[in-house]
């Protein structure tokens, strides 16, 4: 056996150990996924010391940029639900949009949200309006916040100035603004597959959220639904927040983060007042500044005590959450580091398959391997451009095809596949694989039949 076969032997070996261990036995997910990646490692030829040190370091990268996102997120979450601003927002969204669009506006938001601002950022700022539209309309909250999730990666993925597509852009030699456009009108087919099947998925998987943190599944039944009279009804009997207070702990630190994006795509490097946008428009930043609104505002008549329970309450659970998503971590770095990524990609390029889906699978199986959306983009873009001459298609579509492939595979090794699963209650490794992971293979065929068609026009 050659030592690429062994590498790709033991990643296959050990994803198939962790899917068996969660399935078959009592072994929890964080466990299993630590042991993937060190059955990866071993047998794909890396020393134990090696292993540890990629486990330890791919643990400790991921918690360092979603960690502290999450702690802020749900801190927020728990304050905007127990004061009521959550169905203030809910009922005021539902009002604007007409009842039975839900999945259609979040998704429309997720789409336009997730150009300035990461996606992991905005499923966790998003959260309780999605688990607040689900009590108030009887909708399953899995197809509302799949439906988020499904604009949020369109736009993350396929247009810039996000960093994937930017660099794919950059290294293939594509105009950004042509590539804005491409991405843009390429990503609404995508989008509304994506919500059909987030609504379909949604009365499979039928889970509404208590206000304890709790989930009710049941099988769905359409009486379940409530109609705009009962919501009438329900909201009139309460004493609800103002809509200003309510909302401003989720719009400022969304209007910060784009401030920070629009500077950085302008070219702005310097000067005092591009270090002060730097700062209060990274996520931390911006998140906390947002938790401190919602503290100081829906919470000015709540008593100190209290106030701090809405807090730890909201957080009790998260531990488990980073704990899982640390791990993913691990699985992805473990596979960089070993080299596994490098063979899968080199594999591909001598697959007899039509060229312009020669990036699309490298970028795929990238995303299989590593976990990262960007990094798979990234090294799509990085194996495809010294082929752009020999390959003879527009450099737009092949710079759209390495990001059409970074959508696929979402799954272990995927932070924002466990950030996804822990917010919405997603417990059962069947029901995470048929939302995130089965949509992210939804959304790349679309992609797929897009490129042939345009690929024989163009």
């Amino acid at each position: 056996m050659t030592h690429e076969a062994q590498m790709l032997l033991g990643l296959f070996l050990g994803i198939g150990l962790m899917i068996v261990l969660v399935m078959k036995t009592k072994t929890h997910t964080f466990i299993a996924l630590l042991l993937a990646a060190l059955i990866a490692g071993m047998i794909g030829g890396m020393t134990p010391g090696d292993v540890i040190t990629a486990i330890q370091g791919g643990f400790g990268n991921t918690l360092q940029s979603t960690g502290i996102i999450i702690g802020l997120g749900v801190m927020m979450g728990g304050i905007l639900e127990k004061t009521g601003a959550a169905e203030r927002l809910a009922f005021t969204f539902i009002k604007a949009i007409g009842k039975g669009k839900e999945e259609w506006a979040l998704g429309v938001t997720g789409w336009l949200v997730s150009i300035p601002v990461f996606a992991d950022s905005a499923i966790v700022i998003f959260a309780p309006l999605c688990k607040a539209m689900s009590r108030m309309t009887g909708k399953s909250v899995i197809a509302l916040a799949l439906a988020l999730a499904c604009g949020l990666q369109c736009t993350h993925v396929m247009v810039p100035p996000t960093p994937g597509p930017l660099t794919a852009a950059g290294m293939l030699g594509v105009d950004v603004g042509q590539m804005i456009i491409a991405g843009a009108l390429m990503s609404i087919p995508i989008f509304i597959v994506a919500i059909c099947y987030a609504k379909w998925i949604g009365k499979k998987i039928y889970q509404i959220p208590n206000e304890d943190g709790t989930f009710d599944r049941k099988e769905f039944k359409k009486e379940y639904l409530k109609s705009m009279d009962q919501l009438e009804e329900i909201m009139n009997a309460k004493e609800l927040p103002g809509l200003g207070v309510s909302l401003s702990p989720i719009l400022i630190p969304l209007v910060l983060i784009l401030c920070k994006t629009v500077a950085d795509f302008a070219g702005m490097s310097d000067g005092v007042v591009y270090q002060i946008i730097t700062l209060v428009g990274s996520p931390i930043v911006a998140l906390g500044i947002g938790t401190t609104l919602a503290v100081y505002g829906l919470g000015m008549k709540v008593e100190k005590k209290k106030l701090m329970a809405m807090m730890d309450e909201a957080i009790k659970d998260t531990g488990m959450i980073m704990l899982i998503t640390g791990a993913g971590g691990s699985l992805g770095n473990v596979i960089k580091v070993s080299g596994i990524g490098d063979v899968l990609g080199a594999t591909v390029l001598a697959w007899p398959i039509p060229a312009i889906l020669i990036p699309l699978i490298i970028g795929a199986l990238m995303r299989l391997a590593l976990g990262s959306a960007t990094v798979a983009i990234t090294t799509a873009a990085s194996l495809t451009a010294p082929l752009v001459s020999q390959l003879g298609i527009n450099p737009i579509l092949l710079a759209q095809s390495c990001c059409i492939g970074a959508i696929a595979c979402s799954y272990f090794n995927d932070s924002g596949f466990w950030v996804f699963n822990g917010m919405f209650g997603l417990g059962e490794l069947r029901d995470q694989v048929k939302c995130k992971t089965a949509v992210s293979f939804i959304m790349t065929g679309v992609g797929i039949v897009e490129l042939l068609i345009l690929g024989a026009v163009l």
